[in-house]
């Protein structure tokens, strides 16, 4: 059986980090908008570095292992 760290963080952080889900960055009116349902260009693009920069943190640098 192989790891489970890396599917659990990935399934947690995509839910976390979807843009307009809990938060936007940057939002339409304000730097931050909380549950608005709306998304933009930067916004995916914003949200999405900082899924990559997570997941090389809990990954590799700390290296979260589940399982066997």
């Amino acid at each position: 059986m192989g790891d489970w760290g890396p599917v659990i963080i990935g399934l947690v952080l995509f839910v976390i980090f979807s843009p307009g889900l809990l938060f936007q960055l940057p939002g339409k009116g304000r730097p931050v908008e909380f549950c608005n349902f709306q998304t933009s260009g930067v916004s995916i693009f914003v949200h999405c570095l900082l899924f990559f920069g997570f997941m090389v943190i809990f990954i590799i640098a700390i290296g979260v292992k589940i399982g066997s």
